[in-house]
């Protein structure tokens, strides 16, 4: 049996694209370094080290949208696309855990 389709992705430019997929990666990494949600030091130490490129990496991704003229986010878009890559899944890795959950 087939997983079911996902949604198609909104169009974004390209400059947009990369603000989500770096945007990801940064929330990726929170949720690695979440002490609420961690076991071992060594694994947010290494993903807190990895963030510091990542973040570049958004940084200059919205300095990219900024330079083409793109000022203004298109927030309903972009949470589109947000969504379609599993985007509140990996949020919700940053948040607490709920009282009384162990890991």
């Amino acid at each position: 049996m087939w997983p079911p389709e996902l949604p198609p992705l909104p169009a974004l430019t390209r400059a947009e694209g990369e603000v989500v997929d770096r945007y990801l990666e940064v929330l990726d990494l929170l949720g690695r370094i979440n002490p609420s949600r961690t076991r071992h030091t060594y694994g947010g130490l290494r993903a807190a080290q990895t963030l510091v490129v990542a973040a570049t990496g958004l940084r200059d991704a919205l300095a990219l949208m900024y330079e083409r003229g793109e000022r203004e986010v298109h927030s309903g878009t972009l949470a589109q696309a947000l969504r379609v890559l599993d985007g509140e899944r990996r949020a919700r890795k940053v948040m607490l855990p709920p009282a009384g959950a162990s890991g």
